[in-house]
């Protein structure tokens, strides 16, 4: 795995997660391509996990 440094206004790279859908009570994967191919904004933000120490 690689990590790579974005700077703001910069492209971020297309990648994809596994996430939990509420609406539907399943898991769901979200991608940046498919975001951007929908025409939709993301904010990206990331925290530690709970119980973790920062």
């Amino acid at each position: 795995m690689s990590t790579e440094t974005i700077q703001v206004g910069q492209a971020v790279p297309d990648f994809a997660l596994e996430t939990y859908n509420p609406a539907t009570g399943d898991f769901d994967e979200v991608s940046i391509e498919k975001q951007k191919s929908e025409g939709r904004w993301t904010a990206l933000f990331f925290y530690p996990a709970d119980f973790t120490f920062v």
